[in-house]
């Protein structure tokens, strides 16, 4: 999911090509465990149909459902404390863990990310307001860290608990820190899970 302009944003629906929106709801719910009431299958959920109304022509048409799209937004903000607005790209299989304290505000989010509880994605400062991070596929980031600016979380790479990420990690990185530091770059072992990768860097 390469950058793309702020005038892009919110245009058109961003759900990943070739996929409908049922077929990603069941996806994002078994990515979910099956867990009807897990609050980060809500807020995909809602993220979906944000992005599906967008392609409702014309837009008269389209107006109940934004209605309907904002209530539902707002309502998951309030009762989940998950913000993500349907203006952020994101992957398949994302999975959002536990629930709380989480802005999601990122120009995209990858295929297989991991995203933990009180994780901030957003602006550096508020005078460059469309600087937003890319978070690549397979990206694993810890519970309470803050990614922020233009910067890319490569694949794969891993962001400590509380990390405060203000530049770029590269694919299979492991930062840790505040201000964030790439402490070493992990060699894949195609043997080794996901899981078992991640408890390997020790983070």
């Amino acid at each position: 999911m390469p950058p793309h302009p702020p005038s892009d944003r919110g245009g058109a629906n961003q759900n990943p090509a070739g996929v409908g929106f049922w077929s990603l709801v069941r996806e994002d719910l078994r990515t979910h465990d099956g867990k009807l009431l897990e609050q980060g299958f809500w807020a995909l959920a809602v993220h979906r149909f944000g992005n599906w109304r967008m392609g409702v022509r014309p837009k008269l048409l389209r107006a109940p459902f934004s209605i309907a799209y904002k209530l539902a937004y707002r309502f998951v903000e309030w009762t989940c404390g998950v913000s993500l607005p349907y203006t952020v790209r994101v992957g398949r299989r994302v999975r959002l863990w536990h629930h709380g304290g989480m802005i999601l505000h990122a120009d995209s989010v990858g295929d297989d990310v991991q995203i933990r509880q009180n994780t901030t994605f957003g602006v550096v400062r508020s005078d460059h307001n469309f600087e937003l991070p890319t978070i690549a596929a397979g990206a694993d980031i810890g519970a309470g860290a803050c990614v922020l600016g233009a910067i890319r979380i490569g694949e794969r790479a891993v962001i400590g608990a509380n990390a405060v990420v203000l530049v770029d990690v590269p694919d299979d990185g492991v930062a840790v820190g505040v201000p964030a530091k790439v402490i070493k770059v992990r060699h894949r072992n195609p043997e080794l899970s996901d899981a078992s990768a991640v408890e390997e860097a020790g983070v």
